[in-house]
């Protein structure tokens, strides 16, 4: 070695500090003079501003025969105005670099905008603009009805959404609209017009039912006048919010095989209802969820994915379908994956056995604890961005929960002990009161379905 070599110096490594408190944010509520609700929310820092706006146009406010309507005139909000044609009305949200989204559910239609502060005015007018004056014109709602029974067929060719289908049409009665697929069907959605956008859009859209909320760094922005001069120019009839159905539904163990023949895979979709974000089992029952099937480490993946190699991945779930304060909302619980056709008995039977040795043993505090750090810890890095904020903040509107509700969440799931978590999944899942959909190959999937003894197999195409 040289003599003039550099001397290597070696430093400490280093170490972790104390961890910094965390709490999700609160919003700020003010009314706007049109009634529009309004909830706001400083994050410095976040220079990407996100709005969310909700308006209370349920799909359960369809007309009959009109399934999708609200799809496509949630689409056409931005499809041309009264200043601004479609072409031109993309070309000043790109001048902006501005997002503008739009998508119907079942609690109403929601409308996301992101826009760096700098432009926040000017794409704030473009959002008011579509809200308040949307055209609709003919050959733009023709285009997008097209689209739209273009995406149909693909959709029905895709495993999980055919199963998702399949499974609200057999949980839920045909009078409630969550029984039918949401954005419509081929029947309905060749029923839609520019008449029937415009008709929806004027009999459910105004700001006296509407809530917007507003998140990103605010500082040294006149928030309330920029907000009169544009989201305030959105004038409508008085109103107050539709009344939301009370959700039923039909659990008694089932099998519905959907009939794909030649499938080399077989689709699995296990579900039921449960009650919504006001149940106060909540809490435990996300995180029961979360150690039955929520991660890679869940007691699904680790026998059907690790011990057996039946799939790539299995999933249980809780997502709420729609939240009611009376408590006449519903949570859809499920258990999601794929396996190879020729396994497909065994998949279950072991899935079955899974659930039966969680309820004889209960969850460890092991896995209660990975959960509530895997639920909790990583909160904050969930919550960087403001339209993550802006998305839950609106959630908890939707869902007519409170607006510290994400917050009380956290804490919440932290003190639920594993008795109580064990106790909640079990409720969750109970093996008597499953509908099972599968969707394959019936010739090779039927019988082995039906010496399971899970409940009576129905082939259906």
């Amino acid at each position: 070695m040289s003599e003039t070599a550099a001397v290597m110096t070696f430093h400490p490594q280093p170490q972790a500090g104390e961890p910094k408190p965390w709490a999700f944010p609160a919003p700020e509520r003010s009314t706007l003079g049109n009634g529009l609700a309004l909830l706001t929310c400083h994050r410095p820092g976040q220079q990407v501003i996100a709005v969310e706006v909700l308006l209370d146009a349920p799909l359960d406010a369809e007309p009959e025969g009109l399934d999708g309507v609200g799809t496509i005139m949630a689409r056409a909000l931005s499809e041309g105005t009264d200043e601004h044609t479609a072409e031109e009305f993309a070309a000043e949200l790109e001048r902006c670099g501005a997002t503008l989204d739009a998508h119907a559910d079942h609690p109403g239609v929601r409308v996301s905008l992101e826009v760096p502060v700098r432009r926040l005015d000017k794409a704030l007018g473009l959002l008011a603009e579509a809200l308040r004056a949307p055209a609709f014109p003919e050959d733009e709602v023709k285009r997008l009805v097209a689209n739209r029974l273009d995406e149909i067929p693909h959709e029905l060719a895709n495993p999980s959404r055919r199963a998702a289908m399949a499974l609200s049409k057999e949980l839920f009665p045909a009078e409630l609209r969550c029984s039918r697929p949401r954005q419509g069907t081929e029947q309905t959605v060749r029923n839609i017009d520019a008449a029937a956008v415009r008709a929806f859009y004027a009999a459910h859209v105004r700001p006296a039912t509407a809530t917007a909320v507003v998140v990103g760094d605010l500082a040294g922005i006149d928030l309330p006048a920029l907000l009169d001069g544009t989201l305030g120019r959105w004038t409508g009839t008085p109103g107050t919010p539709r009344p939301r159905p009370a959700i039923t539904a039909d659990d008694t163990s089932r099998v519905v095989i959907v009939d794909r023949p030649g499938s080399v895979q077989t689709q699995v979709l296990v579900g039921r209802t449960g009650g919504d974000k006001h149940d106060p089992v909540w809490a435990a029952q996300v995180l029961g969820t979360y150690c039955l099937g929520g991660t890679l480490t869940s007691r699904l993946d680790r026998v059907l994915r690790e011990e057996k190699g039946y799939t790539y991945g299995v999933r249980a779930f809780a997502q709420v379908l729609l939240s009611n304060a009376d408590g006449t909302g519903a949570a859809l619980l499920g258990i999601s994956g794929s396996v190879a056709t020729e396994v497909t008995g065994p998949a279950l039977a072991d899935a079955w056995q899974v659930i039966r040795t969680l309820a004889a043993e209960g969850l460890t505090d092991d896995e209660r604890d990975v959960a509530v750090q895997n639920l909790v810890g990583v909160a904050p890095l969930r919550y960087e961005t403001a339209a993550a904020v802006a998305g839950t903040l609106l959630d908890q509107v939707e869902q007519q929960l409170p607006d510290d509700f994400q917050a009380g969440m956290y804490a919440r799931l932290a003190a639920t002990g594993t008795v109580e978590a064990t106790a909640a999944v079990v409720n969750a899942f109970p093996l008597d009161r499953l509908v099972v959909v599968l969707v394959g190959d019936a010739s090779k999937i039927a019988d082995p379905v039906r010496e399971l003894g899970i409940g009576p197999v129905a082939v259906i195409s």
